[in-house]
């Protein structure tokens, strides 16, 4: 009684500090202590590693706590919670103790004063490579859509080294997205809206669902509030109508599986929401329309047991034609086993039933992380065995491209919309019988190219199923195809490029042309660097040198400078990249040779002796008569905006937005070139008429949606400038318009009357 009494006290005492916590921090209702989330990673990592020695994992502890100690999230937590969170999700799954380490320091360097160097001094060097594999790139002087881009390209380089890494930026990413109610509304948008095109369908490819569902529904929520909420209250009405209807298939599956002798697991569940959502979107049905909304689950001991219970099933209920999916005999890229078939029920309502062994279920679940539990070998490191290692070499060939993928705009694109890992496959065969998986719509080029280089680039024709077919066919699941050659072949044709399906066999044809013509993309490449140069009245011979060169090559991943010349002949590297970045290692060198000083010093003489003078432009500068200036395409400023003048070298003075990224993200020796400028009012009216704007729209994908949008624009006389669409495989169209307008109001109208039109969620205005 009494250490009941006692335990009940300490209890007390605890909420008691936990509530002293949150008020002081104005902490959410739901914060949990550190100590408490401290306790329940130790507990998680003894339940499947019982002989782990846990002292490293308390030093990260201590060492984050103390780091992170000053710091809260935008919820008022202390920011310890969250690195401890994050270690909590990888040791669910399971994780080596070197992960949850990497877990709990994950931040450190990005946000405190510790370096890498430091955590491999303290821990190891294996730690210290996890941590800054998701450690994001800071002070970058570019664009947010360049600064996204070098953040996933380092991020996969790192992931190339260690699988660990995007498992770990996986919990990173699932623990920010549960708690993403905290950020602003357009701060959820962006959030889920990358987590939707690039983390989701990372997690889907490395096969682990108990993440990538829940992301998937995140996303939704914030994506689609108004679908979410009524999706759930929905679902929510007939949860006990539904759940009534599972439990009584699977007492009736249960009672014919035991009848047949096969030990089985059986249980029930309801599709998850984005599931049940595409479904709509997809088959363009309402909720009561969608009928499988079930799914019965059967693990068993044995691939023997498998389709022993798939036939005792078949005997129970009618199978419904072309529903029926083996994954076992041809499982998914992402390692993903499992029999599907969908039935009609009792009462007539279409469900689905997976029947897959314990081990298979495991690897549903977790994916690749199901292969990366910690194992002690012979000699007493951590790993995996070979057959583990080779269910992991595709991940090998992920980043091949990315070496010959320079242009950061190009690399995000195709990450989003084009990346062929992430999409539908087909599977096909060779005359030998080696099965080939390919992205959906690939042809008989993408075939050849899976099978070898030499293969694709000297293909002149192809039989499918033993028939002659054109190089465009559509592979379906299950051709034989036989790729034709001939030693005469010249070689690919650039026509190809704009045919085939996979990254794989763009990049070979791309290596193909860029060794056959070396020579001329050298010179070529040559003569392209020395015309920027001139065009932007930048001296050739300065960055020229084998200092800067050097670093470029490095950069870019090139053994020498002719190797980057001929990238530039080519079209794989642009010409001002190349320029900007040599330049900018240039700049390093001689910051206090650059003229800026001489520049800023005139503007400041001009400014004390100078009244404002009016600009032909519509644009008052403070200080400076009869300046040339031009308006920024980077934020494109419109009368209304609050603005600010940046004065360049031998082309006046750029007008920017004060809220454009470039200029927010400005290095401290060039902040001194901005000097103050408005707009030339008179009357109430800026004395000067068109001015360009540029806003981005996210829709749903519709037939019609953008002829409602063109028609806005059109009924408001409107003069379109530019326009580009894109859609993802999730079905949101994105569109890019470029327009010319009078004033920041006549703007916010036209937007608001977009806004109106059906399926349109959001509507962004180009801020650099």
């Amino acid at each position: 009684m009494e250490e009941k009494k006692e335990l009940s006290g300490k209890r007390e005492e605890i909420q008691l500090c936990q509530t002293i916590l949150m008020e002081a921090s104005n902490a959410p209702a739901d914060f949990t202590a550190p100590e408490i989330l401290y306790k329940e990673l130790i507990d998680k990592i003894r339940s499947y590693h019982p002989s782990a020695d846990i002292s490293l994992v308390e030093k990260a502890y201590n060492i984050a706590n103390d780091a992170h100690k000053d710091q809260l999230r935008k919820s008022g937590e202390p920011y310890i919670i969250h690195p401890l969170c994050v270690a909590n999700i990888l040791a669910e799954l399971e994780l080596d103790k070197e992960s949850i380490i990497a877990g709990i320091l994950h931040d450190v360097v990005e946000d405190t004063v510790l370096t890498t160097d430091q955590i491999a001094t303290m821990f190891s060097e294996e730690i210290a490579l996890l941590v800054d594999g998701v450690t994001k790139l800071t002070q970058l002087n570019m664009d947010k859509i360049e600064q996204q881009a070098e953040n996933l390209r380092k991020m996969f380089l790192a992931m190339a080294k260690d699988i660990r890494v995007i498992l770990i930026k996986l919990a990173d990413r699932l623990h920010n997205m549960r708690t993403l109610k905290y950020m602003t509304p357009d701060k959820q948008k962006e959030k889920a809206r990358e987590t939707m095109d690039i983390y989701a369908p990372i997690a889907q490819r490395l096969g682990i669902s108990k993440i990538k569902i829940e992301l998937d529904d995140l996303c939704l929520k914030y994506l689609e509030p108004e679908v979410y909420k009524d999706l759930s209250e929905k679902i929510a009405t007939k949860k006990s109508e539904r759940q009534e209807y599972i439990d009584d298939i699977v007492i009736e599956v249960k009672k014919h599986i035991d009848e047949a002798g096969i030990p089985a697991k059986i249980d029930g569940r309801i599709k998850h929401f984005f599931s049940i959502y595409k479904k709509m979107v997809n088959q363009n049905k309402t909720l009561d329309q969608i009928y499988d909304l079930f799914a019965v689950r059967i693990v068993v001991d044995s691939v023997k047991d498998c389709y022993a219970a798939l036939g005792v099933i078949h005997e129970m209920y009618k199978p419904i034609p072309g529903r029926f999916k083996d994954y076992i005999a041809m499982p998914k890229p992402n390692m993903y086993q499992s029999l599907h078939t969908t039935l009609i029920g009792p009462s007539g309502t279409p469900f689905e039933i997976q029947i897959r062994t314990y081990d298979m279920h495991r690897t549903a679940e977790y994916g690749i992380a199901a292969h990366w539990k910690y194992k002690e070998g012979q000699d007493g490191k951590s790993g995996t065995a070979n057959s583990e290692e080779e269910k992991l070499t595709w991940l090998r060939q992920v980043l091949e491209w990315q070496r010959d993928m320079s242009d950061n705009r190009e690399f995000l694109s195709l990450i989003k919309n084009d990346f062929d890992l992430f999409s539908d496959s087909v599977y096909a065969f060779t005359p030998t019988g080696d099965v080939k998986t390919l992205p959906a719509g690939s042809n008989p080029i993408d075939f050849a190219y899976s099978i070898h280089s030499a293969v694709g680039n000297k293909m002149v024709g192809a039989r499918v199923n033993g028939k002659l077919v054109p190089i465009d066919y559509v592979i379906q699941i299950g051709d034989r195809i036989e790729i034709l050659t001939s030693q005469n072949s010249k070689g690919p044709s650039r026509d190809w490029l704009g045919i085939v399906k996979s990254t794989q066999a763009k990049n070979k044809i791309n290596q193909w042309f860029k060794t056959e013509l070396k020579d001329e993309n050298i010179i070529r490449g040559k003569e392209l660097i020395l015309s920027y140069c001139k065009a932007k009245s930048i001296v050739a011979s300065d960055i020229l040198k084998p200092e800067y060169t050097g670093i470029v090559m490095t950069k870019y991943g090139f053994r020498d400078w002719e190797s980057v010349l001929a990238a530039v002949g080519h079209g794989g590297l642009k010409e001002g990249q190349i320029v900007n970045k040599l330049l900018e290692e240039y700049k390093k060198k001689h910051k206090k040779e650059i003229t800026d000083a001489n520049v800023l010093e005139t503007i400041s003489e001009i400014k004390e002796k100078l009244p404002q003078k009016k600009s032909k432009s519509g644009i008052v500068v403070e200080g400076i008569h009869d300046v040339a200036v031009r308006f920024s395409k980077c934020c494109s400023p419109v009368p209304g905006d609050e603005i600010v003048g940046f004065v360049t070298r031998g082309r006046g003075v750029s007008i920017h937005r004060t809220d454009c990224i470039n200029v927010m993200n400005l290095p401290e020796e060039d902040r001194a070139r901005l000097i103050t400028a408005e707009w030339n009012v008179a009357d109430g009216k800026v004395s000067q008429g068109v001015y360009s704007a540029e806003i981005t729209i996210y829709a749903n994908n519709r037939t019609g949606v953008l002829v409602d949008i063109s028609k806005v624009l059109t009924e408001n006389k409107i003069d379109v400038t530019s326009m580009n669409v894109r859609t993802s495989k999730q079905g949101t169209a994105t569109i890019s318009i470029g327009f010319e307008i009078n004033s920041k109001d006549q703007l916010n109208e036209i937007i608001a009357k977009i806004r109106n039109v059906e399926s349109i969620l959001d509507i962004e205005r180009t801020a650099g």
